[in-house]
């Protein structure tokens, strides 16, 4: 055993059966997380679950190693990451430039983007990681999580516990995932909704709640403050917003036409500028933090030079700062062409050398800006609650503001399109290194925990980035096939919002067209300053928060995606609230993050396998055993369904977690 512990080489961590079961966990989950994230705006953390996956199949395993499992989640967590490329990437579908997407192009912006990322930290991970005092929460769950599953190969209590994860994971996968298929038969409904006139001068409003085992997990994540603010977002829409602007609102189409078309079109700008502030003041808030770390970075790397590193011991070896530089410099060269590529095939070819060295100029300096704000947003409130979307915001904006004064007057006002597409594509690249940089550090910090080599790691994570980089592009555009995106011609009746790229890609049409909606969009700035003095407020005197980016994003998001995070939000704090008086707190907490990643992943994975059936077999329903005349029941059946499921599953959970004790202090007596 002194041996094992002292002889680096036999131990087993970045390993060939690691990166492959990486690998493959990647394509699950980056599939599950790009459906996802199109139908609700927002993705979820992969990195416990894919450790609880990788623990479980090499259990019987002689040589596994904490560390070897930690490099498969690192693998599947990186790819997993980079999925919130969809972000961005529809827009190039919603402003008619593609038509769907081409292979190549796309793999090569979410792979340089991703590989620009790990790059980019690199240099912050002794300031940000070793040298720091962040939390990073996920991170340090992730670790616990690795070393229950390392002691479980010894003890059967803690073998019990990672076999309850793990049954945690697959319960929740199958029951989600049969759920959405019985959707697909339309013997349950997709939701249960109705909208009616209110008032003396026929407003309208509505209810809309989506039966969605993946919204209503996503509720339990995030927490019941977030929820709360996102409730107030949707109230502003909904209650407020809507009902006010449908005043006396007639015309053809149903009443959910109706005011689904002046959210769409008018609120949802409301929704925007409420992101867009808090997005600023995060920023804001974080900027000395940044700067210090970033002054500490280069510190420490002057101090590493002429080959002083090689004394480090094993756990702060990095990948040498050299190589970093060089293999940034050799992802620029690639992305250089693909933006001469897109210039001239857009017919902007008077402007090519400039749109170039100005591109490639605003990648280099905004990537690494985003990395370093990214890398401490994860740390200090995790990579799962990040303002990506606001970062997307800010790049997007500060590109388009660029091109329309320094590009748009040497051009006719035919090419305001192709502008719009240019600008989309530089935020493509600096969003895949944001989205990357924002999980890299969290894994890093659970090597840190379980004593991993940090170069091992930032291996596996280039690993992940292709791979992720590699599926990405088509489940794309087996999505675009089956459904299409919401606004866009041609999209079926079960179109995916993709809200973030929708957003993303208005701003950059209303930037460079010159017809943004500046009116909403300073109504939502001015709720987004309230919302901050409030959550402020708030902050100083209680425990409580009113997080101003998740109001935005409850004006901005679908209400029938909104309404059931809320109802999940609910149920993970009287979920949490009886874990607090079992034997095991945090264990039992964790299996309801694990039940919660389950029905995430198994609806995911069958809507992206419905996609499939519905290209390949040319129908809209062809699962559908049931017409219209069966919908009313439809609604009554699924809805009862949907809650006596989702009472099953937490009922199997508080049994496997134990019994809850009366009184806690009843034991210390």
């Amino acid at each position: 055993m002194i041996l094992d512990r002292t002889i680096p080489v036999v131990r087993q961590e970045l390993s060939l059966r690691g990166i492959v079961l990486g690998v493959l966990i990647t394509f699950l989950f980056t599939a599950a997380n790009v459906f996802f994230g199109l139908k609700a705006g927002l993705t979820f953390a992969t990195s416990i679950p894919a450790a609880v996956i990788s623990m479980a199949i090499l259990r019987g395993v002689r040589t596994a190693t904490i560390q070897e499992n930690n490099i498969v989640q690192t693998v599947a967590s990186s790819a997993g990451t980079l999925s919130s490329i969809i972000f961005v990437l529809p827009g190039l579908v919603m402003v008619g430039w593609w038509t769907g997407f081409p292979y190549w192009i796309s793999f090569t912006i979410c792979a340089l983007g991703g590989i620009l990322g790990v790059m980019y930290s690199i240099p912050l991970r002794r300031a940000l990681v070793t040298n720091s005092d962040l939390p990073y929460p996920e991170g340090v769950a992730c670790a616990e999580v690795l070393k229950v599953g390392a002691q479980g190969a010894q003890g059967p209590g803690d073998a019990a516990a990672s076999r309850a994860g793990l049954l945690a994971i697959l319960w929740g996968s199958i029951a989600s995932a049969a759920f959405a298929l019985v959707i697909a038969t339309q013997v349950f409904a997709s939701d249960v909704a109705d909208y009616f006139r209110v008032g003396s001068r026929n407003a309208i409003t509505g209810y809309d709640f989506s039966l969605s085992f993946a919204l209503f997990a996503v509720g339990h994540l995030i927490g019941l403050w977030t929820g709360i603010a996102m409730l107030a977002g949707l109230i502003i829409a909904w209650g407020g917003a809507v009902p006010y602007l449908t005043e006396g609102l007639t015309g053809t189409g149903s009443l959910e036409l109706l005011a689904s078309g002046v959210w769409r079109h008018q609120v949802r700008f409301i929704g925007a500028g409420t992101i867009g502030i808090a997005a600023l003041w995060s920023l804001v808030k974080l900027g000395k933090p940044v700067l210090g770390g970033l002054r500490t970075a280069l510190a420490a790397s002057r101090a590493r030079k002429a080959g002083a590193g090689a004394s480090l011991p094993r756990t702060e070896q990095d990948i040498p700062i050299g190589m970093v530089a060089a293999i940034t410099a050799a992802c620029l060269v690639p992305i250089g062409w693909l933006l001469a590529s897109v210039a001239a095939s857009a017919g902007l070819g008077s402007v090519v050398p400039l749109l170039v060295v100005g591109g490639v100029a605003y990648i280099v300096l905004m990537s690494f800006f985003v990395a370093a704000v990214c890398g401490y947003m994860a740390g200090l409130i995790g990579a799962s609650n990040s303002p990506l979307s606001g970062v997307g915001i800010l790049v997007v904006i500060g590109a388009a503001v660029l091109l329309a004064v320094a590009v748009k007057p040497l051009l006719p006002a035919s090419a305001g399109p192709a502008l719009v597409a240019f600008a989309l594509f530089v935020t493509a690249v600096i969003f895949a290194a944001a989205t990357i940089s924002n999980d890299n550090l969290q894994d890093l910090k659970t090597g840190q925990l379980v004593d991993a080599t940090p170069w091992r790691q930032q291996v596996a994570l280039l690993f992940g980035v292709i791979a992720g980089a590699a599926v990405i592009p088509p489940i794309l555009g087996v999505l675009n096939r089956a459904y299409g995106f919401a606004g866009t011609p041609g999209a079926s009746a079960h179109a995916l919002a993709a809200p973030q790229a929708a957003l993303i890609s208005a701003l950059a049409q209303g930037v460079l067209q010159g017809n943004l909606n500046w009116s909403m969009i300073s109504v939502g700035v001015l709720i987004g300053v309230l919302g901050i003095v409030v959550d402020e407020v708030l902050k100083s005197r209680s425990r409580a928060s009113l997080p101003p980016l998740a109001i935005g994003m409850g004006i901005y998001l679908p209400m029938s995606t909104t309404l059931i995070i809320v109802v999940g939000t609910v149920a993970g704090w009287a979920f949490d609230r009886r874990a607090d008086r079992t034997r095991d707190p945090a264990q039992t907490k964790q299996l309801g993050v694990l039940l919660a990643s389950g029905m995430i992943v198994g609806e995911s994975l069958i809507g992206v396998l419905l996609a499939a059936i519905v290209v390949f077999s040319g129908k809209d329903a062809p699962l559908a055993l049931v017409g219209p005349a069966f919908a009313t029941a439809s609604v009554w059946i699924g809805g009862a369904a949907f809650i006596a499921s989702v009472g099953g599953l937490y009922y199997w959970l508080n049994r496997v977690s134990g019994p809850a004790s009366r009184d806690r202090s009843a034991g210390r007596r």
